[in-house]
């Protein structure tokens, strides 16, 4: 069984079917036609940093899903645009619209599985949903959301947020992303700046959590949605850790870095060894994203190409964050397919190729340690975590 802890199913749903005449003659024309003109570029931008080609079509699709063994998925909801605020100078403030962006991918998501994937897929809600569905044989899907920004502009609205997240099922929230949104600094993930030029084009305070952000961490403990690290700031990851351990000195909740790796090189987006040691010890884990800009960041180059080239580099990550926890245990799949993470680790280009990922897995490690890896510690962070709420 594989579980996918990071992937962006609904970014290629998010192109609406209404014709642009049909808006038009509708009393609300106006915001609809935004809407598909947001839709269509998303769509355009998916072309070009998602799709391996022009006209592949995306990477996480039923079918590849189901080609590649994938059992289960955390399905990603995130707004590309209202993270841009492209209307506003940056760094611009959390509106509390953006909840309904996400709603509104809820739905999408919710109705495309009813509708054209009855029988193969299913959305789960609680742990005791993902254990029935897994015992079945559709795909089980689980709501995440990427960037707090979506939370909203005070520390009631992202109280009130989480909350009803938490009842459309969300087993976790990343709190940074890509821009600093007065939420949570954050680190580059961008591939054509370099972390040096990145600060220098978006600067951000000298300051980890905001009170946004301090005040999501605790609706999240209290609601029982997990703290996703990823993307976080050096001192973002010391002000939630901090926090965690303040709110759950028993370090009882775990927290999972979703789509990261480990920090061979200079990018400060990978975990390094201090973080995956504060990660394990609240029997969390890392998602290894399957991104050639992050992944390969300072790991050796081996002679070759292909997949074989790629599994060196996933090795190498594993037998380093192995090293560290002294087990397996820590250690998970974080596509980020689709989530703009072009190109992609040589013959691991869509979903359909994880089954290929899971074999060589078992092949290096053992059925117990790679079963670890492609399921069974997802699986523990989420019937340990997920829905557990704590009084804060």
């Amino acid at each position: 069984m594989i579980a996918d802890l990071h992937a962006h199913y609904a970014m290629h749903l998010v192109e609406r079917r209404e014709s642009i005449w049909k808006l038009l003659g509708t009393p609300r024309g106006d915001a609809r036609l935004r809407d598909r003109a947001r839709a269509l570029l998303v769509g355009l931008a998916s072309r070009f940093g998602n799709y391996r080609s022009l006209f592949a079509g995306p990477r996480v699709t039923l079918k590849g899903l189901r080609e590649g063994r994938v059992n289960m998925v955390l399905s990603v909801l995130y707004s590309f645009f209202d993270e841009l605020e492209l209307a506003e100078v940056y760094p611009a403030q959390p509106k509390r619209g953006y909840l309904d962006s996400l709603l509104g991918q809820v739905e999408l998501v919710e109705q495309d599985l009813a509708d054209n994937h009855g029988s193969t897929a299913v959305e789960v809600h609680t742990p005791g949903a993902l254990a029935e569905a897994l015992g079945g044989e559709r795909v089980a899907f689980i709501h995440c959301v990427e960037g707090g920004f979506h939370l909203g502009s005070t520390t009631t609205e992202v109280d009130e947020a989480v909350s009803t997240l938490a009842r459309r099922g969300v087993a976790y929230v990343t709190l940074a992303h890509l821009l600093w949104r007065h939420v949570a600094t954050n680190t580059n993930a961008l591939p054509f700046l370099s972390d040096r030029l990145y600060r220098w084009f978006f600067p951000q305070p000298d300051e980890g959590l905001s009170e946004l952000g301090r005040a999501a961490v605790r609706a999240m403990l209290r609601e029982g949605i997990l703290v996703d690290l990823s993307h976080m700031s050096g001192r973002s990851l010391a002000d939630t850790f901090e926090l965690l351990d303040e709110l759950d000195p028993e370090r009882s909740q775990p927290v999972l870095a979703s789509h990261a790796c480990f920090r061979f090189g200079s990018q400060e987006y990978g975990v390094d060894e201090p973080t995956l040691r504060r990660i394990a010890e609240r029997g969390g884990v890392v998602g290894l994203i399957l991104a050639q800009h992050q992944l390969r960041d300072g790991v050796p180059r081996e002679s070759g190409g292909g997949f074989e080239a790629s599994f060196a580099v996933i090795r190498a990550h594993v037998d380093r964050m192995a090293e560290i926890t002294a087990s397996h245990e820590h250690i998970a799949i974080g596509s980020d397919f689709d989530g703009f993470i072009k190109p992609t680790m040589a013959g691991l280009e869509s979903m359909s190729d994880l089954a290929r990922l899971e074999e060589q897995l078992v092949t290096e490690y053992g059925e117990l340690d790679a079963e670890r890896i492609c399921s069974g510690n997802v699986l523990r962070v989420l019937q340990t975590g997920w829905g557990r709420r704590l009084a804060v």
